[in-house]
């Protein structure tokens, strides 16, 4: 949007959304992308970047915090007991994003260190957790010393990065006996306007890595870790429909790399469901249902 343009508050609220987002992004002589004010490696030079997250990230990082759900504290006890996280041990939080799940991991009282390859993802988690080491890098070329850390979670990134290179990876910076961590937050989608909503989304995922499909699971078992082990909780995100729903489409990687207009019909298809289910319309407040799923396995010697 050129310098003194406004919001137009007649247009609908969904198209307000990119005209802002829009706003963010400076595009160079070259066409290059770049977010303003970064002073970090540009996401063009971190290799082995799934196009859908360097594209779709690099624009929706601000807007992922308000349609990401938190982490059930349901989950302070695992990371405490499958993990082993306590005061004096180390945790990597790999594929960090916005740092979403930092605040659970900083529960356990130890030392975090948060790696993300995404600049704009990780200026976001600068700016929100700035007493945690914060690292730019990715899960194939980790910018940490080999047995350094004594558990490495991936809180709904795994499955951008499952590769027998990223798990060799892994299993070089942690100490013997340390532990991976798997976390997702899963929409729950035995819920009719949830299913709804996924029908909106796979419209549009191309080739982009996806939990739901399982393939990050064709990785395991794996050399030198233990067989998964897996826990559910049941979860929620509440707030208003803006965040909760529109936000969390919007944020998607693939679909935050579509055009602006491509993404002003999407919202409002999304919010077309929201005023023709009798659970969502017109209300302030809503809950997105969830399951968080979490797995673990442990570093043979």
């Amino acid at each position: 949007m050129p310098s003194g343009d406004f919001l137009d508050l007649r247009k609908p609220v969904e198209e307000r959304h990119f005209l802002a987002w829009a706003a963010a992004i400076d595009y160079g002589a070259t066409n290059s992308r770049r977010i303003r004010g970064s002073r970090l490696a540009g996401d063009a030079e971190v290799p082995n970047l799934h196009h859908a997250a360097a594209d779709g990230y690099a624009i929706a990082a601000a807007h992922y915090e308000k349609g990401r759900p938190d982490y059930p504290p349901a989950l302070d006890t695992w990371l405490r007991g499958a993990l082993a996280l306590r005061k004096g041990k180390t945790a990597l939080d790999l594929g960090s994003g916005t740092g979403k799940f930092l605040s659970r991991l900083c529960r356990t009282e130890a030392t975090i260190i948060a790696v993300e390859p995404v600049a704009a993802m990780l200026m976001q988690l600068l700016a929100r957790h700035p007493g945690v080491e914060a690292k730019q890098g990715t899960a194939e070329a980790i910018p940490l010393a080999d047995a350094s850390v004594d558990a490495v979670v991936c809180a709904q990134s795994f499955h951008w990065f499952a590769s027998v290179e990223a798990l060799q990876e892994i299993h070089r910076v942690l100490k013997a006996g340390g532990v991976l961590g798997l976390v997702w937050n899963i929409r729950d989608e035995s819920v009719e306007w949830v299913a709804d909503l996924r029908r909106i989304f796979d419209a549009y995922q191309g080739d982009a890595p996806r939990f739901h499909t399982q393939k990050w699971r064709k990785v395991f078992p794996a050399a030198g870790f233990a067989p998964l082990s897996e826990t559910r909780f049941l979860h929620g995100h509440t707030g208003p429909p803006e965040h909760v729903i529109i936000d969390r489409v919007l944020s998607t990687s693939f679909i935050a790399a579509l055009p602006v207009t491509e993404r002003t019909r999407i919202a409002a298809q999304v919010w077309q469901l929201i005023a023709g289910t009798p659970g969502l319309a017109g209300k302030g407040e809503v809950t997105m249902p969830y399951v968080t799923a979490a797995y673990s396995c442990q570093k043979l010697a």
